[in-house]
């Protein structure tokens, strides 16, 4: 009997005892591939990417200014909300870039997390599940840290898909579940960092890349229980493994990136419910909520409908009155929570010009209400930056064409590296209020 084979015997009797036996025994789990280092593998680009993810998201959150009356979706979060402060208006593209980062990198974690899960199954339903405090602690990182991360990925997938089937509230279950996580994720880092370093210096990525099928073999037998002690014949080499997740993550960002990228690749994004054709001419870029959807009449946005700006003077406008002001135009980015976004010229009438207007030169916030009424959409609370900022617009057109129905004629809001939710359609009544912050 080899050394080896006399090792094997050592860790893993014969005959099991208790739960060793059927579905949890050692011996079910066969693949030649895993082990600690294809583990860690995986877990090195995960402890760059998470980190990475988490704090895009609490960027997502801050740039809804949740502060303000009326903004917070999540208004029970308490003291996670510590580090909120007052959202940008400039350098206009950094909510889209952040957004976009955090939505196309969870899509491209999906096949990384799954590859991740699979090699440490063994782990995962080793039995008795409790032996030590130490290991009840790790169990509890573990439920944290796994169910944490297969939720914060299917309900960001499910509301890219504007599919709310999970029956609560998407900001609060994805705010909370991301805290949850997080602090799974930073214990089980602390606890197995250590471990993950020197099995990845136990060989060479370059060597293993160079491995064919018919050289691959199980890494040394450890003491963890990943490696298989009865490994079948590998039908895959560790490269083929690495090629194939990383072949996967690569096609996730090609089939989705056109949405947040733009331009002549927005036609590659077939993985985006909204990263096609939606319009005609001039007014050919995403839809998120169509005039139909929300509600809006003809009769609603025709010749009847006044802008109502209201300060510390009430006053209206008719289209044909704002269309007569001086006009502004620039390409400024709408970037949305599901992670698309779209560079347009917009043009109308600055923000702060329809605030002096209602004679409010120095708003400390706005209240901007839509035709559209109930729901996210109906409603946004503006700050005073917001209001100042010499590119925030009541754009009246884009693209030097009439706004079309679905993309908020008559009026609607573009300010710049606000959320696009905040980028306010069908506009019918701006609020300036000097005295409150």
């Amino acid at each position: 009997m080899s050394a080896a084979h006399k090792k094997r015997r050592s860790l893993f009797p014969a005959e099991p005892p208790g739960g060793e036996r059927g579905p949890f025994s050692p011996r079910r789990w066969r693949s030649p591939l895993r082990g600690p280092w294809l583990t860690s593998v995986f877990g090195s680009i995960l402890l760059v990417a998470i980190p990475v993810e988490f704090v895009t998201g609490l960027v997502s959150y801050a740039a809804y200014n949740p502060r303000l009356n009326g903004n917070d979706q999540t208004p029970n979060h308490g003291i996670l909300g510590f580090y909120l402060f007052n959202w940008v208006t400039s350098p206009s593209w950094i909510y889209r870039f952040s957004q976009g980062i955090h939505v196309m990198l969870g899509l491209a974690l999906v096949p990384i997390v799954a590859a991740k899960l699979w090699s440490v199954l063994p782990k995962l339903f080793a039995w008795p599940p409790l032996r030590s405090v130490a290991q009840l602690l790790e169990r509890v990182s573990l439920l944290a840290l796994v169910g944490g991360i297969v939720f914060e990925l299917a309900t960001g997938i499910l509301n890219i898909n504007y599919d709310y089937s999970f029956k609560f509230s998407f900001y609060d279950g994805h705010f909370f579940g991301a805290w949850i996580f997080i602090a799974g994720f930073s214990v089980h880092a602390a606890l197995k960092t250590p471990t993950m370093v020197r099995a990845l210096r136990s060989r060479r990525l370059r060597s293993e890349l160079a491995t064919s099928l018919a050289d691959t073999v199980p890494e040394p037998l450890d003491a963890s229980g990943l490696v298989a002690v009865n490994p079948a014949p590998p039908t895959v080499s560790r490269r083929g493994a690495l090629a194939l997740v990383g072949a996967s993550s690569l096609a996730v960002v090609v089939l989705t990136a056109g949405a947040t990228v733009g331009g002549v690749f927005r036609k590659t994004a077939l993985l985006s419910p909204r990263g096609r054709s939606y319009g005609n001419g001039p007014n050919d870029f995403q839809v998120n909520r169509t005039a139909q959807v929300a509600g809006i009449s003809p009769g609603e946005t025709g010749d009847s409908w006044r802008l109502e700006l209201v300060g510390s003077r009430t006053v209206s406008f008719s289209r044909e009155q704002l269309l007569a002001m001086q006009q502004v135009g620039d390409h400024l980015p709408i970037a949305c929570v599901e992670g698309w976004s779209t560079v347009q010229h917009w043009s109308g009438v600055p923000l702060r010009t329809l605030a002096g207007l209602a004679g409010s030169d120095h708003p400390k916030q706005a209240r901007v209400e839509s035709l559209e009424r109930g729901g996210a959409f109906a409603t946004a609370t503006l700050s005073g930056d917001q209001v100042a900022a010499s590119a925030s617009l009541l754009a009246l057109k884009v693209n030097g064409a009439d706004l079309s129905p679905d993309h908020g004629f008559p009026a609607r809001l573009v300010i710049p590296a606000a959320p696009g939710v905040h980028n306010t359609k069908w506009v019918r009544r701006i609020t300036f209020d000097e005295g409150t912050s």
